[in-house]
Order: structure tokens, then sequence, then C-alpha cells
């Protein structure tokens, strides 16, 4: 190990034990959860983009395995591990690596091996109180790891929000589907919503058209049949970490668009309209409200959800001065269901936060749980936050180091 990575590592250490200490103090149990994971669960959970970063091997014994991307999935697992079904109240704390793919060049601020630190609260029957809890101890959490408050900027998304206004359209329910899976990715989403409204039937012409005839009105069994009797026909191999009930699920879709209508175009300019939205925090509820009463589309409960969690981010002390909304912001995790936030820091690009989580309803579920559990969460990137409060002159790696060395010392 050289003298610098040496120096970095008694820096992150530092930094993590500070972290920690927050979340501990707050009522959150520290947890270790496996590095090595079952990856079905992985795959089938955090959508598209991440899933293709993800590193899956087999053992000897067969089983898809992987290197966790991320500590939210493994901290699910080990919740229902310890209760009946997952929804037993619980907070957990961790301090850990994760391992996502990165292409070449990516940057320092991607590494391919990293570490978070963070909180998962499950089960918590007061919604906007745990999101405020959650944000404000990830906030906290950062201040006391050396990167002032004052540096910090939020921007926040509401899934919840959209998938209401999504309700609200007259549409075939598999079109929603396909709206919410892409709306993780804003340039996708748009493509696709433009694609409904102008050529639905687009898609369907890239089938075969035997194929295309076959999926006409088939059941999931026999599309899944013919997919697989045309992947062997044509020598072609599977789709990459796609499970073949995926890909003939995508297919029967794309088959009955051929038939399909186009998108309302009175809808497609709502939807792009709240898309559009880009507000101070405190002023989104009313950009929202007067969008849907010109619409005529009801969005009274999201919009009130929304309001009071505004209210419990003021009475946690939260400043929201430097706070943002924005209409197309939903992170790249897939299994988030609600209210979702980035925090970003000086000396960091857009797409390089250094911390950000939200809501997710459904994920129990796909761990294993027979009912949806209410789940709210939180990562920081630790080595964005060092870089930060390097980058900000709000701290000194060194400082922290030896702040380790002196508690480790006193053990």
């Amino acid at each position: 190990m050289t003298a610098e990575t040496a120096r970095k590592f008694a820096s992150l250490e530092a930094q993590a034990s500070r972290i920690m200490a927050v979340f501990a103090n707050a009522g959150y149990e520290a947890v270790a959860p496996a590095i090595i994971q079952p990856a079905d669960v992985f795959l089938d959970a955090v959508g598209e983009a991440l899933r293709a970063r993800t590193y899956v091997f087999a053992d000897q014994d067969g089983a898809e395995l992987c290197l966790r991307p991320d500590l939210t999935v493994p901290a699910c697992r080990l919740h229902l591990e310890r209760t009946a079904d997952g929804s037993e109240p619980a907070k957990y704390c961790y301090n850990g690596p994760a391992f996502r793919f990165q292409p070449a060049g990516a940057g320092s601020a991607h590494p391919r091996e990293f570490r978070q630190a963070g909180i998962e609260s499950f089960g918590a029957a007061d919604r906007t109180g745990a999101e405020a809890e959650v944000l404000a101890l990830t906030v906290e959490a950062v201040d006391a790891a050396g990167l002032s408050r004052r540096a910090l900027h939020m921007r926040f998304g509401d899934l919840e929000m959209v998938r209401a206004l999504l309700e609200a359209a007259p549409m075939p329910s598999r079109w929603r589907r396909r709206l919410q899976a892409q709306y993780w990715q804003p340039a996708e989403f748009r493509a696709e919503l433009k694609r409904l409204a102008e050529d639905p039937a687009g898609l369907a012409r890239g089938l075969p058209e035997p194929l295309r005839t076959a999926l006409h009105k088939a059941t999931q069994a026999d599309a899944e049949a013919q997919i697989t009797a045309h992947l062997e026909a044509s020598g072609q191999e599977p789709f990459g970490a796609r499970r073949i009930a995926e890909v003939a699920e995508n297919a029967l879709a794309i088959a009955e668009d051929a038939r399909a209508h186009p998108l309302d175009a009175r809808m497609v300019e709502l939807i792009e309209s709240y898309v559009a939205i880009r507000a101070h925090a405190r002023e989104a509820a009313a950009c929202i409200r007067t969008l849907a009463k010109t619409a005529g589309v009801d969005l009274t409960v999201p919009l009130a959800r929304f309001e009071e969690r505004l209210a419990r981010f003021d009475a946690r002390g939260l400043d929201l001065d430097a706070a943002t909304f924005s209409g197309d912001f939903g992170r790249a995790l897939e299994y988030y269901t609600g209210f979702v936030f980035e925090i970003g820091g000086p000396g960091l690009g857009a797409n390089s936060p250094i911390a950000g989580g939200g809501r997710y309803d459904g994920l129990m579920r796909m761990a294993g749980s027979r009912v949806d559990v209410p789940a709210v969460g939180a990562a920081i990137h630790t080595e964005r936050l060092l870089s930060a409060i390097a980058g900000s002159g709000a701290g000194d790696p060194d400082a922290l180091a030896a702040a380790a060395r002196a508690k480790e010392g006193g053990r």
C-alpha cells in the first residue's frame, strides 16, 4: 500500500466513524450485509441501467450470484431474514464497499469499487416523518464528516406524483408500465412518450413477421416458448442479463402495439409539461397544482403528501433555500416508488452526487416478502464526500486521519 493510499484509507475510516456515529445516535443499528448476493433480486429490482453494470457470476453449484451494486437490497434481505415478513419496524445503518462496472475513462468520481455509508428505515407508519428523518440525518452526517451543510444543494423528485399522473391519462396499462420503466432515464422517457404519441406500432415492425403473428393474443407461456424457439432457430444468444420471461413480456406488449391508437395529444402535452418542471422546492407544488387544474387531472393526494413532506423538512430544521424540484428526476434505481432526493456538493458535477435516496415501498416484496413494506433510505458515496471536503477546504483529510488514529488508540 502506497503512502497516498494509506492516507486516503485512514481519512475514509475517520470520516466513516463520524457518519456512523450520527446514525447510531439516532437509533439505527449497525449491520454488515454480505458482499456476495443472490443475483436474481438485483437483476429484477435495480433496473436496466444498473443491471448492465452489475458483476454477475455463477458458483460451482450453478447458483447465479453478484457483487452487490448497492447496499439497500442486501439490507432488505437481512431484515427479511430477521422477521416473518419484513413488516416489523426496524432501522439499520452500514458502511462498506459496493461494486459497479464503469467504462474506461469514467473518472475518479465513478470507481468500480466504492464505499457507501447509509441508513434504511423499514415499517415506519409515519411516511413523511420517516422521509424527513432520513434526509435530515443524511445532511447531518455529511456535515459531521466535515462538509458544511451550507455548501450542499438538494434535488427532489416524486415518483408517486408521476404514477398518479400516468394513471390519470387514458392509455393501456402496458404503456404506463413502459413509461414508468423509462422514467429514470429522461431522454429515453421522452423518446418513448413521443413514440406512443406518433407511432406506437413502430417497434412491432421490428419483430419478424412470423414471430409477430405468433405473439398476437398469445399467453405468457406461449410467448416464452416462441421466443426461445426463435432464438434457437436464428442462432442468437440470450439477451445478456435479461431473462426469457422478461423478453417475452416485452415482446407481447410490442405485438399488441401493432394495433394500438396513438396516445391522446392532450395527455402527451400534460406529461411533457410535468417533466419539464424545474422549480424551487417550495414553489413546485403550486406549479403542479396549476398544471393539474388546467388539464382537469386530480393530483390531490400526492400534492397533499408533497406539501406535508416539506413541512416536516422545515420542522427538522432543514434549509430548503438551495433545494430544487425536477419533474423528470427519479434517480437511476428502478425500485424507488415515491419521494427521491440527491445531495450535491462543491467540485462535483450533476452526475456525481454525494448522497441520494428515497422511498421504495415495493422492494421488500421483491426480496421475498409476502407484503409490501413501507421503506425509505439513503446512501452517502464516502469517497466523493472526501473529495468534496478536500476541494472545498472545509476539512483536512490529514486531520480526519489523525482523529481516527486517536480514537483507535483510546479503545
